[in-house]
This record gives structure tokens, sequence and C-alpha cells, in this order.
């Protein structure tokens, strides 16, 4: 950690360029003797990824960026707030910290929170900015976490653990006894410690395998925000063994939209299944990664085209946590009438179970992406093939 960068003609310089071509400022050479130029313009870099991503790190004053990779790795402050209304306690226990985005904000509802993350620098960064955040109960430990509570006495209400999803090679893992801590391989320590974890897993990780391999999982969250999927958390309670509740949520400007079901009552759910009516339904992102299907129909008084096409249909308008369509059009898929209607046109294709890939069929139509229409390649209960022209007519939820 460099503190020159928090000079002030330094911190006016980069506030001065966050929109200029940093690739170019680097080739002009530094103004400045102090330091090295490639750090000013690392900040610069780092600065404009938090603008969205971390608004109240971009706004601060004096505040010192990471390199970029720890940023994109880190959780946005739009999930962090939505965890820290999870949990409740006196005291929580962040054992693979990172940038601090989750601590910061568990410190808001927490009395004391201690952040442990391995890489030194990293650690003092995050204890620096905490300082001009005014997050004074926040204690930063430059050591792994796990090393932290074996040899510690203490206990925590939480533990809160957002493994790293990298090998050694740092090739991406999709299962979570190869993630960095292994919860599966520490989770009796981790229970020891306290009674409640919370842990933060990539959206690619199997849901129902995810909970074979954890003991007492009490909740299971599916995190999206504005209809991207961007994490499951797992909430482990010591000695729970009953119902496991899978709570999904589609964080929106407007606010989260939520939905909540057992695996049973996913399981009893009967349904009707019809051809395609009036308006069709396509369930938010959070949805289908949690597998809520038949229920979802079921809640909402809808129809189901098939069993493996999650698109749902009615004569008569519902609310729905998704995006509904008015359709306008329907037709057979036969490519020759097809490619009289759509060849060459503008619209936003949606394929959903649906024999031929996204890139064939661009390939056969020379279509542009974008517009108003919305057209859908789908599957009927019967297993016939059809494009379903439509219109939006709210706003995704």
């Amino acid at each position: 950690m460099n503190k020159s960068i928090l000079n002030t003609d330094i911190q006016e310089f980069i506030l001065n360029n966050l929109n200029s071509n940093t690739a170019k400022l680097l080739l002009k050479g530094s103004p400045f003797k102090s330091i090295d130029f490639k750090d000013v313009i690392a900040q610069i870099d780092s600065k404009k990824k938090c603008e969205k991503k971390l608004p109240t790190w971009f706004h601060a004053k004096n505040i010192y960026y990471p390199k970029t990779i720890h940023i994109e790795q880190s959780s946005s402050e739009l999930t962090a707030d939505y965890k820290s209304k999870l949990l409740v306690g006196k005291s929580l226990i962040d054992i693979s910290a990172g940038l601090g985005v989750d601590s910061y904000y568990f410190s808001k509802v927490f009395q004391k929170v201690i952040h442990c993350e391995i890489n030194l620098e990293l650690s003092a960064i995050a204890a620096y900015n905490f300082s001009k955040l005014g997050a004074s109960n926040i204690s930063c430990l430059a050591e792994d976490g796990i090393d932290f509570l074996t040899h510690s006495e203490s206990r925590f209400d939480c533990i809160y653990i957002d493994p790293s999803r990298r090998s050694e090679d740092n090739k991406r893992v999709h299962d979570i006894k190869e993630c960095n801590p292994n919860i599966i391989k520490y989770e009796k320590l981790l229970l020891n410690k306290a009674d409640k974890l919370l842990v933060k897993l990539s959206p690619m990780l199997d849901i129902t395998a995810t909970i074979a391999a954890l003991k007492y999982v009490k909740n299971v969250y599916v995190i999206a925000v504005k209809n991207e999927l961007k994490e499951l958390l797992f909430e482990v309670e010591k000695n729970h063994k009953s119902t496991i509740t899978i709570k999904t949520v589609n964080l929106l400007s407007s606010g989260p939209v939520t939905f909540n079901f057992t695996k049973k009552e996913e399981e009893l759910a009967e349904i009707k299944y019809s051809n395609a009516l009036t308006y069709l339904y396509e369930p938010n992102t959070a949805l289908l990664k949690a597998g809520c299907f038949k229920l979802l129909a079921k809640k909402y008084s809808l129809s189901k085209l098939a069993l493996n096409t999650h698109l749902y249909t009615s004569n008569e308008l519902h609310d729905f946590p998704g995006q509904v369509y008015k359709i306008n059009r329907k037709y057979e898929y036969q490519k020759k009438q097809l490619k009289s209607i759509f060849y060459k046109t503008k619209f936003n294709l949606k394929l959903r179970n649906f024999p031929l890939r996204a890139k064939e069929l661009r390939q056969k139509f020379k279509f542009k992406d974008g517009g108003d229409k919305y057209v859908f390649f789908t599957s009927t209960i019967n297993n016939e093939n059809i494009v379903l022209e439509c219109s939006k007519i709210n706003v995704s939820s």
C-alpha cells in the first residue's frame, strides 16, 4: 500500500481523469516524480470499477483502491446490504473477507465484526478504507480465518464465509469441496465457534448437491440483481433438522421481488398444461435457478407450455415474479414461412426448450438484435416446435 497515492495533488489527478483513456495517459508520462505512474493509473481504473458496484467507496474521499480483480471478486453493495439483514446478533467474523464490502454492511447491524484476510496488502487497504467510511467496529486481522478460529477461544453469533472459487492453478471450480477454505472439511470447527453460518457460493453450483454436502442447512437464498443471477447463500444453523426453505430474490431498483418455497411443495404441486393463450410468463433467473416450476404455475393460476418448457400462459393477466408478455402472433416452426416473416428483421430472440441453438437461428434468419419485439422459439406439451411473437407489457421483476 503506497500512501503517496493519498497526496492531495494525486487524488485530484485521479478524480479529474476518471473519464480519460488510461492507456493514453500512461503514454503521456507521469506528472509526478514521487510515485510510479502505473500505481496512479491503477487507482483510476479501480475507482471507475466501483462507480456502480460500490458507490459508497466511489463517492467517499481519499479511498485507497485495490487491484481491479479484488473489486470484481467482491460482493456488490446491493447484495451486501441484503445479506446484512438476514442475520442477527452481536458478533460476526468474516473469515475470507477480501475488500470487506460484506464486512462493512454487517458492521451496520452487528456490534463487533472481525475481518480476516490473509492477503497483507488487501487487509491493510480494507482497514484504512473502513476508517474513512466510519466503520469503527470492524477489526482487521491479516491472517487466515480458519487458522484464527482454530487457535482462538472466542465464539461468535455468526460466521460469514465467501470461499475462493479458484483452484491453485487459477481455474474456476464448481464444487463446494474444491473451494478454499473447504467448508465441508472445517464444518465441525465452524459450528463449534458459532451456531450459525452464512456461506456465499457461486450461482453455478448445484443447490441439491450442496445441501447434501452441508449439514444443518436451514435456508437457501438464490439472489439475482436486475434479473442477473449473482450468488447463492446457504444459511447453516447448528442442529437444524427440519424443513429447508429456498428463498429467491430479484433485487430491483423498485425493491426486492421474492418467492419462497420448499422442495416438498414443489414436488407435490399439480399443474395444468396448455397451448399458448393470450399472455406469456417468463420466470426471473432466481426462480429458474431454484428449480421452482410447478408451484409457480399453481401459485399464480397459470398453465405451463410443456414439462421442460419453463414458460407459462393464461388468458387473464396475473401478477408474476418475472417478465410478462402479450402474445401477438403464433406460428408453427416452418422455416420457409418464418423466413418471409422474420428474415433480416429486428427482434429480441428468446429460446426455451427448442432443438436449435441461438447461433443456428441467427444464421438462418439474419436478424438484428433489439427493438420492442420479442420472439420465443419454444416447444409445446405435444413436442411441437412453435414461435411466439410477443410484446413486453411490464417491467422485468
